[in-house]
């Protein structure tokens, strides 16, 4: 558009980059299409050219869905801020429940040793690994019915951050989903050691009672770990499950495809009816 001293402004980019400042002024460091669109007046090809032009200029990023995060001089770096203080409002935006939890819920609850290079978070909903910038989001799938079960607001905590507050699972409900989710936590040994660090810190009778919805094989690994790392008031509150077993498992299943070669040199866990073929590595 040209306006009468002959200078052609683009009123469309000049509103939404306005819209940019306001919510930054609120607080707000993200917001959808539709609400801006609403806002704003712009038609669908208008707000396109214009957030396109901002995505350019490395001020806006598109995280999924129409879901727009702003991006403040500290952020452009990793091209996204921390996905602690968005997921909240894109999971709304996408009406799906969620719970941050495996390595970033074990580092929010202790677990020094974990360094979390992938933010995950357990949904009742296949979704897709989000990249965006130098941040990868991995959804972690749990059945609507477990998930409707575990995910309940007095097992979860809350990570209070500019934006407002991110749901985060609880010590007791992060221990069992690192051990059921054992392969996207740095195998067995990345479990022990998470274990280890934060497995004081759990409530015997809540870990006994969210425990109830898990596998009872992934629950029995948790009470060897527990014991291997001497948190036996925890491990105890496990040992019914152990007596309600009626067959041996292996401790790390990803060594299932050698079992029958390392049968003779597996040692049998009669408490836990695990059968451990060689020895958890975890630094005291």
């Amino acid at each position: 558009m040209r306006n009468t001293d002959g200078c052609v402004y683009d009123w469309g980019m000049a509103s939404l980059e306005s819209y940019l400042d306001q919510q930054l002024a609120q607080g707000r460091a993200y917001f959808s299409k539709e609400e801006a669109r609403k806002n704003l007046g712009l038609s669908p090809s208008a707000f396109a050219a214009a957030a396109q032009r901002l995505v350019k200029k490395r001020k806006l990023a598109n995280a999924r869905h129409e879901f727009y995060l702003i991006l403040r001089p500290e952020d452009q770096s990793l091209g996204a801020p921390d996905p602690v203080r968005w997921i909240d409002p894109l999971m709304q935006h996408q009406r799906i429940d969620y719970r941050v939890s495996l390595l970033r819920a074990a580092a929010f609850h202790g677990a020094s040793h974990q360094a979390a290079m992938v933010f995950q978070i357990v949904v009742p909903k296949q979704l897709r690994l989000l990249e965006i910038g130098r941040h990868r989001l991995q959804f972690i799938y749990q059945s609507p019915e477990i998930f409707e079960h575990a995910n309940r607001p007095e097992w979860l905590d809350k990570i209070k951050t500019a934006e407002g507050f991110t749901k985060v699972a609880g010590v007791e409900l992060t221990l069992l989903d690192c051990v059921r989710y054992f392969h996207k936590t740095s195998g067995i040994d990345g479990v022990a050691q998470i274990v280890k660090d934060i497995g004081a810190k759990a409530v015997p009778r809540k870990l006994a009672k969210i425990a109830g919805f898990y596998e009872n094989s992934a629950v029995r690994r948790l009470g060897y770990l527990l014991d291997l790392a001497g948190h036996s008031r925890q491990s105890e509150a496990l040992e019914p499950f152990a007596a309600q077993a009626k067959s041996f498992k292996p401790l790390d299943p990803a060594i299932r495809p050698i079992l029958e070669t390392s049968a003779e040199a597996a040692e049998k866990n009669i408490k836990w009816r695990l059968t451990i073929h060689g020895p958890v590595e975890v630094d005291f």
